[in-house]
């Protein structure tokens, strides 16, 4: 037992002799240095993901901010977590700004209002620090292995709830083209930032003490996680009918001209000529808020492309936003049929689509506020009916909720997205929540047919290969074969719980650890 607690003392001496004397050694005085270097490694790491799309880059950017936030001053490796936020949040959301400057309210409203978001969202990779910090203050093997890999993916999926959620840029997104996003439709996103981010620790515990031994040690690790992720590799939903085609509708309504009266009949007339050239496929999709007024407005309209739609054998489904009788408001997905069927939008984009705290500040943020009027969330998840095939939904911002998304399976055999990503102008937004859709398709085990009004619009197997995309900013129709699927994958029925446990268990032995040594220096 003694030999037991020397030998553990001993590798905690070797892992802190190792911070004085890595690579990162000629910076440990040098603040300034330091600092920029992890503004540096922040800004990289959205390279990590789409369009650029280095997957590797996530690794080492993020054992960049390990390593950075394992230094011996508690005070700079605080700091330097921070401005680690800040490059990249500040690169990775920088469609912020355009979406309020060009459509919003313009650069005075739009550089405050994106430099504090920024600056919120850098508390995210700081708090991950600091709670490692607490928990493992010698900040030596164990916390790189250990305490900043769950902290990090803590730290993501705080933010898929905080302040109603914003689960932008997980590092798990940056592999839907690597062998780790096997792992997705067992542990979802947040299993696979997990791994790379274990990967990551690997890396910097490497980068801070050069060693065979270590070298050895991580690359050991790396196999057992390669050959791991090739292990889940499988099959977990199977076709359920036979192929569909389908056609997605791309008008590419300019977002300033979207909601102008003197521009409706043109958007009408647009998108009324498209499905008429796809009339005979199985089923017609329109992006969000394709028609720019209200359901009951249109009702003459849309019965007339029904009743073409019915003579022809296709389902039509419309994104259109409802207004009812009680003032409540939606943004919705319909399915033209007799009787019509709904889905409401259930999770809504502050400031986009709602003011917050209306009730409170009534018009004061208005000029943050959404384009027609405060929209209502929906309430359940219903599974709609389209060309005989049970379809699963969701609206834009939800597709980056993937618990969310699951809430309409195992019912639905087809996953169908619209969104109007004109707000993120020719910016990284648009490929980067395209990304993220791709996610959806691979934990679901679903085909994926995504209908937007500039892009990205593409048809997604359920493994989440591109089958299709249509090419952005033009008007476009993309005709498609896709195939209903049934069965559930392990992260349709346990959602993020698993990977939730093991955070816990893992930060859990770290504070138990704390306990103990406090207890000892007390005796």
């Amino acid at each position: 037992m003694t030999g037991q607690v020397w030998s553990a003392e001993a590798r905690v001496a070797d892992d802190s002799y190792a911070l004085r004397t890595s690579l990162f050694a000629g910076v440990r005085d040098r603040p300034l240095l330091k600092g920029l270097l992890a503004l540096l490694a922040g800004g990289a790491l959205p390279l990590a993901f789409a369009p650029v799309a280095w997957a590797w880059l996530a690794v080492i950017a993020l054992a960049a901010f390990f390593a950075l936030v394992a230094q011996p001053s508690r005070r700079q490796a605080l700091c330097s977590a921070y401005l680690f936020g800040l490059g990249y949040f500040g690169v990775g959301v920088s469609w912020v700004y355009i979406s309020i400057s060009e459509y919003g309210n313009g650069p005075l409203v739009a550089v405050p209002a994106t430099a504090a978001f920024v600056s919120l969202l850098a508390l995210f990779p700081w708090s991950a620090a600091y709670l490692v910090r607490r928990l493992r203050p010698e900040m030596d093997g164990v916390a790189l292995w250990l305490g900043l890999p769950m902290a990090w993916v803590l730290s993501e999926w705080a933010r898929t709830w905080f302040l109603t959620g914003f689960p932008w840029l997980f590092i798990g997104y940056s592999q839907v083209d690597t062998t780790l996003a096997s792992v997705a439709p067992v542990f979802g996103v947040l299993g696979v930032s997990l791994l790379v981010a274990l990967l990551a620790g690997g890396l910097a515990w490497v980068l801070l003490g050069p060693s065979l031994r270590r070298v050895a040690a991580a690359g050991g690790v790396l196999v057992a996680v390669l050959a791991g992720s090739q292990l889940l590799d499988r099959e977990w939903t199977q076709p359920a009918a036979e192929p569909l085609d389908a056609a997605l509708l791309q008008g590419n309504i300019g977002q300033g001209q979207k909601w102008d009266p003197d521009y409706r009949n043109v958007t009408l007339e647009r998108y009324q000529a498209l499905t008429e050239q796809q009339l005979g496929a199985d089923i017609v999709i329109w992006p969000e808020a394709a028609i720019p007024m209200w359901y009951d407005q249109a009702t003459e309209y849309l019965a007339g492309l029904e009743t073409l739609a019915d003579q022809a054998g296709t389902s039509l489904m419309v994104g259109v936003p409802v207004r009812e009788a009680n003032g409540r408001n939606y943004n919705a997905v319909v399915s033209l049929s007799d009787p019509s069927e709904f889905y409401y939008k259930r999770h809504l984009v502050p400031f986009g689509e709602y003011v917050p705290f209306r009730d409170l500040l009534g018009s004061a943020l208005d000029v943050l506020g959404a384009p027609m009027s405060d929209f209502t969330p929906g309430r359940k998840a219903p599974v709609l009916q389209a060309a005989g095939v049970p379809v699963g939904a969701f609206i834009c911002y939800e597709a980056i909720f993937g618990a969310e998304v699951t809430e309409l399976l195992p019912e639905a055999q087809l996953l169908v997205n619209i969104s109007n990503d004109a707000w993120f102008g020719r910016s990284l937004g648009p490929l980067q929540h395209f990304q993220m859709v791709r996610m959806r398709a691979i934990e679901t085990g679903r085909d994926l047919l995504r209908a937007t009004n500039t892009g990205v619009t593409a048809a997604i197997g359920h493994e989440g290969k591109v089958i299709k995309r249509a090419p952005q900013f033009e008007v476009a129709t993309l005709s498609v074969e896709v195939t209903p699927r049934t069965g559930a994958t392990p992260y349709v029925r346990w959602r993020d719980w698993p990977v939730l446990g093991l955070i816990a268990l893992g930060l859990g032995l770290l504070l138990v650890s704390r306990i103990r040594r406090h207890q000892r220096a007390g005796t």
